[in-house]
């Protein structure tokens, strides 16, 4: 194919440029001055004019040039003739030298000194040098004086067709949004050619698309590159491969062509919503599970990517929203669900809930294709875990006096197992809470018994801590703590509280108090204390003293740092007094 194209071109230009070589020198090496300075009646002026289309004249006012030129990339078997230098002091003779020098003079270009003709010695190539500046200038054969002043000229190189566009930036990559109207601009690519700009077309380019229609299309001449096809689904095709051509010749038959690539890939918008994989979701959880940990995961894909993908999951219906709650993993999105309160099989053993997965961020341009949220059942099994026993008190009161005998019974604790398997229970006394070991329990039915005689004056409360155990897991324990309080019995007799030691003065006077005794119990009625005070049996009868209670008079009580501390002493006073003077 390469070797048919080559031939079909030499056959179009072979004749072009052979009539070009032939009219070449007749049609640009006339004289810019046409109108030449010639004696009248001349006949060898008339002769001169006739050969007009061959030469380049000169008037009398020295060399006036057109421009020559030279037809680059061409090569044939003889030199090519550019042009002809020739001077109207020329008689004809052979006295007259035509030098020429400057811009590739004796190696590019050679001058015939006779006949002033100028040859092309070499292949020339416009895009490495477009125009060359020479000077020619006619001398005296035999003196080499010159016969007028050196003239200056150009030769230009004239353009063929033979640089093909180039995609200098190529290949491209580009972006455009998916589901966009017909019409939107992708990008625009850009083409050099080497060739002359100016003359021809060979420089004018046009473009067109070879590969990725009917999805793009391009502008011929400004190469701006526009979907051509609706609503491109990024899900379903999300990279385009597009080949750009570009032709020279304003793209007619034998115009050279350069190609490029565009890589065109649709960005995402979001059109597509939350899809739950599946309609319902099965979980089971332990009813014992910590507060806060996930106890299973749902999933809502979306065809989306990135932001347009992001979806926020919330429970809008069930029997368990204060029970549970739904949060988004941010790296997976995945919908957490967790346990936000305790849990009871006994009590409830399955719950139902209905989630909703919605598009956080909604395209206002796509909202008819709505909605953007689906919705999933979640149902979730509450399975029965080995609980500890239960007591029927968070804390037990008990009461005994302080003479109750021995193994009598002060109370009772019970406790259940929650469990569906209910394992009987045994209970017994943490002995680190009774050192003195003065109760002991029933470790069947939790009864509670007096091991060691109680004091209410040496200790008036007593807590211990009653421990109940599962007989078929050890592991599954309780404890509840237990107060027992010592009541009082009138078990001591009234103390005086101190000593006493009375004077008496013989000149005292009848009914003055000789001194003011006390009394103390250690014991505790719930009425209070009532002592009665009376003198000796064989101070009876002594009409000298008499005694008597003094009402309403009580010793300050006095603080015991404790909180379970027996009531404070009570002390009553009397008054003896002199009734006689003595």
């Amino acid at each position: 194919m390469p070797e048919r194209l080559t031939e079909m071109l030499m056959d179009t230009w072979t004749p072009l440029i052979i009539l070009w070589i032939t009219v070449l020198p007749s049609i640009f090496m006339a004289p810019m001055n046409q109108s030449q300075v010639l004696p009248s009646g001349s006949s060898t002026g008339l002769k001169r004019l006739t050969e007009e289309q061959r030469v380049l004249n000169r008037s009398k006012r020295g060399w006036v040039w057109n421009q020559m030129f030279v037809l680059e990339e061409f090569s044939g078997p003889e030199p090519i003739l550019v042009g002809r230098l020739h001077t109207d002091l020329d008689p004809g003779s052979s006295k007259i030298k035509y030098i020429l020098s400057g811009d590739g003079a004796g190696t590019i270009f050679v001058i015939n000194d006779k006949t002033g003709d100028i040859h092309a010695m070499k292949r020339l190539d416009r895009e490495e040098k477009a125009e060359y500046t020479l000077t020619a200038q006619a001398v005296d054969r035999d003196t080499n004086k010159p016969l007028e002043p050196p003239s200056e000229f150009i030769i230009k190189v004239q353009d063929i067709n033979d640089n093909a566009p180039e995609f200098v930036d190529g290949p491209y990559h580009a972006t455009v949004p998916e589901m966009s109207v017909v019409g939107t601009f992708v990008t625009k690519v850009t083409a050099t050619d080497a060739d002359d700009p100016v003359y021809g077309n060979s420089a004018k380019l046009v473009y067109s698309i070879l590969e990725g229609q009917p999805y793009f299309s391009i502008e011929p001449h400004t190469a701006i590159i526009k979907t051509a096809l609706p609503n491109m689904d990024r899900e379903a095709k999300e990279e385009y491969f597009v080949v750009i051509q570009a032709k020279d010749m304003g793209g007619h038959m034998g115009g050279l062509s350069g190609t490029t690539t565009v890589t065109i890939t649709l960005t995402d918008v979001n059109d597509n919503p939350p899809k739950f994989a599946q309609s319902l979701y099965h979980f089971s959880v332990m009813e014992d599970v910590a507060l806060g940990e996930p106890i299973g995961r749902v999933k809502a894909n979306d065809l989306d990517i990135g932001e347009n993908a992001k979806s926020s999951y919330d429970i809008i219906e069930g029997d368990g929203m204060d029970i549970f709650e739904i949060t988004t993993d941010a790296q997976t999105q995945d919908g957490i669900i967790r346990v936000r309160k305790p849990l009871d099989f006994e009590t409830k053993k399955s719950y139902t809930l209905k989630v909703e997965a919605a598009n956080i961020h909604i395209d206002p341009r796509f909202i008819s294709g709505g909605p953007f949220k689906d919705t999933a059942t979640v149902k979730i099994v509450v399975e029965d875990a080995d609980e500890p026993p239960v007591f029927s008190s968070l804390t037990y009161l008990l009461e005994v006096h302080e003479n109750a005998a021995i193994n009598s019974v002060i109370g009772q604790v019970t406790a259940h197992d929650p469990d569906v398997s209910s394992s009987p229970i045994r209970f017994s006394i943490d002995r680190h809470t009774d050192l003195e070991r003065q109760f002991n329990i029933n470790a069947e039915d939790g009864k509670i018994t007096l091991a060691t005689p109680l004091d209410r004056e040496t200790n008036m409360w007593h807590n211990i801590t009653i421990v109940a155990t599962e007989t078929r897991n050890h592991s599954q324990v309780s404890r509840v703590p237990v107060a027992i309080k010592v009541l009082d019995v009138n078990d001591n007799a009234p103390e005086f509280a101190s000593e006493h030691e009375a004077f008496l003065c013989e000149n005292g006077k009848p009914g003055q108090v000789i001194q003011i005794v006390s009394a103390v119990d250690k014991d505790d009625p719930k009425n209070g204390h009532y002592f009665l005070y009376s003198l000796l049996p064989e101070m009876v009868n002594n009409p000298n003293f008499t005694i008597k209670k003094n009402e309403g008079c009580r010793a300050p009580e006095r603080q015991i740092p404790s909180l379970l501390r027996p009531k404070p002493e009570v002390i009553h006073q009397v008054f003896i007094r002199l009734d006689r003077p003595t």
